[in-house]
């Protein structure tokens, strides 16, 4: 019998530029899997990605912290029912993640859930997109691990391929067509255009003076925010 989280994912209302909500949980304990992924080998060298793994550090943290790590719910000073979603071990442990399965996983549990009661996140809200989940579901699959690559492909950029990507991950749950929080929607490129045109996204993505700081988790990783200036940067196109 399923565990039960009565609220998992947030949406908090910001002034200009994104959002978050609350919980239940209870989990045993799970041991903390390390990876064979690393940035560095022990020998110094630089892992590359492999297309077909999923990697925590890279799609799986900015997920779930940009969709429920806020002040309110599940970041590391509100600790709604006591599940944190902030980092790897906390994750693994408050989110129930049993690593290759993620049927009884209970974070999976939640996100795929079609009781409308108990889905998470709660409706109004947006559930999470069948990519999304479906990814979530890979990296359980693969063993949960805390893994990252350090391959950066910032030469070649198109929003189709890269720049629709990193905003889904970090921004969309929170920014998207039925749930636009603050009035913000960056689902697709006619809107994430308007906030390249007015400066917002540029400002709030590097936490620039005068600008709300975004995502409110933690800034892009340097990789991310270079491949969207480049993209800026060479007229924001829609390729």
């Amino acid at each position: 019998m399923r565990k039960s989280i009565t609220t998992f994912f947030i949406i908090l209302a910001s002034a200009t530029f994104f959002s978050t909500q609350s919980c239940k949980h209870s989990h045993d304990e799970v041991p903390i899997i390390e990876s064979r992924y690393s940035t560095e080998t022990e020998d110094g060298t630089s892992v590359k990605c492999d297309p077909d793994s999923v990697y925590f550090k890279n799609s799986i943290l900015p997920l779930i912290t940009s969709s429920c790590a806020y002040s309110g719910c599940h970041d590391a000073t509100s600790q709604k029912d006591g599940v944190i979603l902030d980092t790897y071990k906390n994750i693994i442990s408050t989110g129930d993640i049993k690593p290759g399965d993620p049927g009884n996983s209970e974070l999976y549990e939640v996100i795929v859930e079609s009781d409308p009661d108990k889905i998470m996140p709660p409706p109004p809200n947006s559930a999470l997109t069948s990519e999304q989940i479906n990814l979530i579901q890979k990296w359980i699959q693969q063993g949960a691990k805390n893994n990252e690559c350090s391959d950066c492909d910032s030469v070649d950029v198109k929003y189709s391929k890269q720049v629709s990507s990193i905003l889904g991950t970090s921004c969309v749950t929170c920014h998207n067509a039925t749930s636009a929080s603050a009035g913000v929607k960056l689902h697709d490129y006619a809107s994430v255009k308007n906030y390249v045109d007015n400066g917002k996204l540029n400002g709030s993505i590097n936490h620039l003076t005068g600008y709300k700081s975004m995502p409110p988790t933690g800034m892009l990783d340097a990789c991310n925010l270079a491949i969207i200036k480049k993209w800026i940067d060479e007229g924001a196109q829609n390729n």
